[in-house]
């Protein structure tokens, strides 16, 4: 069996990359067999690092040949149908899924986060490509309303993230390890967003009470560089020390700091399920609904968001110490809420291989026949 991985991969976002490492390891647990070509940005780099074979996912001839060779697409997970952050996302990975549906391969929606999609035009591309996909899951109620708004009549399945599937249990950072703490980790994500100044002002505010309060801060870049200077422009805005993990640390090192600290007050979605998958409560704060719809999920607060001043310093400290109150509880009620996610969350790439198999055998007896014709 030969599958394709369609999604935002080989970008240095961790998020993205997390969400690949859980897909490849769930389906190679369900299927050891299984060969999995991956479309990305760094196709060598994807290939060495998660042991499949990858694509430039730029190159059309690259792309036909890999979907035409295979037994089906696997589009996302991740927010990949969605006209906020650029034009080019939706017909790209339309298109992709659309490539497939041309040579007759199932396509499988994964997990994804839908929209938002302003654009009519691009509703109605994404009606018409999920109209005719095998599988159509994802990971959020916002985005099964908004399929169903623009017309999607495709069945639509509400799954966990994929990267809830991880088990993070034995993850190890020894950049944490080296720094000794003895005081509550208050791990943080932040991303460069339009419009930040308020809200960098205010967190660096908060964040400097809550080091007088004697508790240690660590910022956690989830994609790379970009992150990483997002968070040394928050630390510089602080007037009290804090600490920046390395940036280009590993995917499970980065879940590992964020599942040895007490508390996550993060941007980043992905930031937010690493905490979730290592059983530490978090504070969010939104700049888009997905990030709301997660919380709402596990059972977590959303501060506010990013582009309002209806929160402050006085409210992000707060939000965290009452959860330092309130710990042995605040514990438990994540634990009740992520453990059925869990077992749940490997089940979608098991229906993605129970689906390929029942095309194929449903296939087969006519292959039969024609050759006795």
């Amino acid at each position: 069996m030969k599958v394709v991985l369609s999604g935002y991969y080989g970008f240095d976002n961790v998020g993205d990359e997390a969400i690949l490492y859980a897909v490849i390891q769930s389906l190679k647990e369900y299927h050891p067999r299984i060969e999995i070509i991956v479309l990305s940005h760094k196709p060598e780099e994807t290939a060495k690092t998660y042991q499949v074979s990858a694509i430039n996912r730029w190159s059309l001839k690259e792309v036909y040949e890999a979907i035409k060779s295979s037994d089906g697409l696997i589009s996302g997970g991740g927010s990949l149908l969605q006209d906020e952050t650029g034009r080019k996302s939706i017909p790209y990975y339309a298109g992709v899924m659309k490539i497939a549906q041309q040579l007759k391969k199932p396509v499988f929606v994964y997990a994804q986060g839908m929209g938002p999609i302003n654009s009519k035009l691009n509703q109605l591309i994404v009606k018409h490509v999920l109209n005719s996909v095998e599988l159509l899951t994802v990971r959020d109620q916002q985005s099964q309303k908004l399929l169903e708004k623009i017309g999607v009549t495709s069945p639509i399945h509400l799954v966990p993230d994929p990267v809830m599937g991880i088990d993070a249990s034995d993850f190890y950072s020894s950049w944490l390890e080296q720094q000794n703490f003895s005081s509550k980790i208050i791990s943080v994500s932040v991303r460069e967003w339009t419009g930040d100044a308020y809200a960098f002002q205010e967190i660096a505010t908060g964040l400097d009470r809550l080091v007088h309060k004697g508790h240690e801060v660590v910022f956690v870049p989830m994609h790379g560089k970009h992150d990483f200077k997002t968070s040394q422009h928050v630390e510089g805005l602080m007037k009290t020390n804090a600490h920046i993990a390395p940036f280009d640390s590993t995917i499970q090192e980065k879940m590992a700091i964020i599942k040895e600290s007490d508390v996550l007050f993060g941007m980043r979605l992905h930031a937010l399920i690493f905490a979730a998958v290592g059983y530490t409560p978090f504070v969010a704060l939104s700049y888009d609904p997905k990030i709301d719809s997660f919380a709402e999920i596990v059972a977590q607060p959303v501060l506010g968001h990013v582009e309002k001043e209806d929160w402050n310093n006085v409210d992000l400290v707060q939000a965290i110490e009452r959860i330092f109150t309130n710990y042995p509880d605040e514990l438990e009620k994540v634990n009740k809420v992520v453990t059925p996610l869990q077992r749940s969350a490997n089940e979608t790439a098991h229906n993605v291989i129970d689906s390929i198999k029942a095309l194929s055998a449903s296939t087969a007896p006519l292959a039969h026949t024609a050759k006795q014709k």
